[in-house]
């Protein structure tokens, strides 16, 4: 710093006061001093919103271990400085590709939940700063996924992918714990095959949709013999009956010319056209 250079302009401002009337300088000083404590008022006084956490950082004697809660505190201007955390959990994405045990390249996407301890703020500033999430979680996240996929086939992926997740989750918890960081929750939210396996698997459920229709083609013909053989055995049932009735009461065949003739006549006569016929037309035979 210049010293000697600010000397020269205190001198001139000083000068400068000096061919002003008192009441202006008085005016002058007035709003200075002001405007000196609102900045002091600002510089001194801070707010802890909340679900936040906050430290001190002090130039004179390093990182204070005391953590502030929500609320208003007092710090020292110009050599104090606040370091503010939130400890809500907050959501996190980490996109990796791993191998599975036959050799499937799979693209995975884990989303986690993470939130610090807030007692351990002191440490984890000290070891990895603020932004202990991108130095963390990103490293932590893709080893697990590719050591717990690595046992797994690619069709077990995706038929135990609650299994794979609840594996993957506990492993995360344990070494997220070793840095001081809370994981609530760890779910995969995507996973995406390779163009091999994604065809692979399309063929599959064509074929197995082909051959629930051929079973559907089956079970519908074997359906339609059995109502052909019940229909026939009805059929000569029927003419069995009708024979012995013939048999034992001839007048069974007139009963059955009556009947018809009465169905004809109600036809005729619900018909919007005239038709004449003589009781011969009518099966009567009188």
């Amino acid at each position: 710093m210049n010293f000697m250079y600010m000397d020269e302009h205190f001198k001139k401002l000083e000068k400068w006061l000096q061919g002003l009337p008192p009441k202006k300088i008085m005016g002058i000083q007035r709003r200075v001093a002001a405007a000196l404590g609102l900045y002091l008022y600002g510089a001194t006084i801070y707010t802890v919103k909340p679900g936040h956490r906050a430290l001190i950082f002090d130039r004179r004697s390093g990182l204070q271990d005391r953590i502030y809660p929500e609320g208003t505190h007092l710090k020292m201007p110009i050599l104090q400085r606040k370091i503010v955390y939130d400890i809500r959990a907050q959501p996190y994405e980490v996109k990796t590709n791993s191998g599975s045990r036959d050799l499937q390249m799979i693209d995975i996407n884990v989303r986690v939940l993470s939130r610090p301890v807030a007692d351990e703020l002191p440490t984890i500033y000290r070891s990895l700063g603020e932004k202990y999430k991108d130095i963390i979680l990103p490293s932590i996240v893709d080893e697990t996924v590719k050591a717990v996929v690595a046992q797994y086939n690619a069709s077990q992926l995706l038929s135990q992918r609650e299994k794979v997740s609840s594996e993957i989750r506990g492993v995360l918890k344990e070494r997220a714990a070793k840095f001081h960081i809370v994981l609530d929750d760890v779910s995969i939210t995507n996973l995406t095959f390779g163009k091999e396996f994604s065809a692979a698997i399309e063929a599959k459920q064509v074929a197995a949709q082909e051959a629930e229709r051929a079973r559907y083609v089956v079970e519908l013909a074997e359906q339609e013999k059995q109502s052909t053989i019940l229909q026939a055995q009805g059929e000569a049932k029927s003419a069995e009956l009708i024979g012995r009735a013939i048999a034992n009461n001839p007048a069974f065949i007139a009963l059955r010319r009556i009947e018809a003739s009465k169905e004809i006549s109600k036809t005729i006569a619900n018909s919007s056209n005239k038709v004449y016929l003589d009781s011969d037309r009518l099966l009567l035979d009188l």
